[in-house]
């Protein structure tokens, strides 16, 4: 069998990259290269022809999806004619809802990577990455006249806020408090949005 063309080799990178983002963000950064591989549809093999190791797949995986977060927001920022106001509670409505709590795949990295990226060494990709994720998502959560820091302080609490919200709602999930929680956080939110 021949060797892949460069164009399908970067196909098969951006395959098992997009694949990665989304599994580490259901299942979690342990998933190992087999069962990661066998989703994108590659052979295990394939992995190390593209990847020096799993923690480089990690650190790519983890950019791509704050970079995927962060730029759809803020396209819906653009949605809203630029009313950062409408766009935040729109944000805080999208977030705490059970489609967001049952969907970690697609939803937001910051939650579904949290206790992932805490284990990993402060000099790693995925870690800073990771951080200045959290930064821009505070900085768009911060009122419009906020100043100071990496968002503001109140953007940084509507931060912890909806990622708190969302953990705790997903860990309680087919109870009634894992509605009861996020219907509280979001009544909470919307009255400082």
């Amino acid at each position: 069998m021949g060797r892949a063309s460069q164009a399908q080799a970067q196909e098969n990178r951006r395959r098992v990259v997009d694949t990665a983002s989304r599994l580490f963000r259901e299942q979690g950064t342990h998933l190992s290269v087999a069962d990661l591989m066998k989703a994108a549809g590659l052979t295990h093999g394939a992995f190390y022809k593209q990847f020096a190791s799993k923690e480089a797949l990690v650190d790519e995986a983890t950019a791509h999806a704050i970079d995927e977060w962060v730029r759809s927001h803020a396209a819906h920022f653009e949605q809203n004619g630029g009313r950062r106001d409408a766009a935040q509670r729109d944000l805080i409505d999208a977030y705490l809802s059970s489609e967001h709590r049952d969907n970690a795949a697609d939803g937001c990295p910051v939650a579904a990577l949290a206790a992932d990226v805490a284990r990993e060494p402060e000099d790693r990709e995925a870690r800073r990455t990771y951080t200045q994720g959290v930064a821009e998502l505070a900085a768009y959560l911060a009122p419009a006249d906020a100043h100071g820091g990496e968002g503001g302080e109140e953007g940084l609490v509507r931060l912890c806020t909806l990622v708190g919200a969302l953990l705790l709602s997903r860990a309680t999930q087919g109870s009634p408090l894992s509605d009861e929680i996020l219907a509280a956080a979001r009544t909470a939110l919307m009255e400082t949005a």
